[in-house]
């Protein structure tokens, strides 16, 4: 009978030490990182940021990106799509093993003028949409699509300056939907980088989430860079 005890103990004291174990391993599996990203992946975010961004700014800083930059004249330029959190930021490089195929990047490039960024928003944003390559980029597509660029900016052969209430003024008449709370501005070293917008999942606009601050001066005027 002893013997039976022993053995019953001591199997019962295996079986604990496997389960505590294995309870361990799981808690440290790289699956379970694995799974937060996938579940990222399936759309859980609240909405979309678009970002435009204004080439010529870009160019002057990155005169080496041919593809972009090899004097094509590009106003606004699709920078990225992002799902955004209510609360600020989103989910980024979401496990994915989907990568655009050539058809979706030469689509894409209408849009988006750079082999290279075309990649990185998708590794960076696109695996966190809930969709494929494609459908992402034809997503971007039509939310670029949607926005009215206004007239002074569609080409301007010369330097703009403007402030940020101007600015905001052009877009809201272009979008009469279009509202502050609805977009920010964003400056580096007194020249327009970058104007975001706020977008629901159906391309709508809509309020910004926190975390979206406007980076150009308040009152001072700054530069809108000439395409040529």
């Amino acid at each position: 009978m002893r013997s039976l005890a022993r053995a019953f103990l001591t199997g019962a004291v295996t079986l604990l030490l496997a389960a505590t174990c294995g309870s361990a391993l799981a808690r440290r599996s790289p699956h379970k990182h694995a799974d937060r990203d996938a579940s990222a992946a399936t759309g859980s975010y609240d909405y979309y940021v678009m970002a435009l961004s204004w080439s010529p700014t870009y160019c002057q800083a990155h005169p080496d990106e041919e593809e972009q930059c090899g004097h094509k004249g590009y106003g606004f330029v699709l920078h990225g799509l992002w799902p955004q959190y209510e609360g600020g930021n989103g989910p980024q490089r979401c496990t994915s093993d989907a990568e655009p195929d050539r058809r979706t990047v030469a689509q894409a490039l209408a849009f988006m003028p750079s082999r290279r960024l075309v990649n990185h928003e998708w590794r960076t944003h696109g695996t966190c949409s809930g969709l494929d390559p494609a459908a992402y980029f034809q997503l971007a597509d039509r939310a670029f699509a949607s926005l009215q660029v206004p007239t002074e900016l569609k080409a301007p052969r010369r330097d703009v300056q403007t402030t940020a209430n101007d600015l905001r003024a052009a877009l809201k008449r272009a979008n009469p939907a279009l509202r502050d709370d609805m977009l920010s501005l964003h400056c580096s070293q007194g020249e327009l980088v970058e104007v975001r917008l706020c977008l629901d999942k159906d391309l709508a606009l809509r309020r910004c989430g926190k975390r979206m601050r406007t980076g150009c001066p308040v009152s001072a005027p700054f530069t809108i860079p000439a395409t040529n």
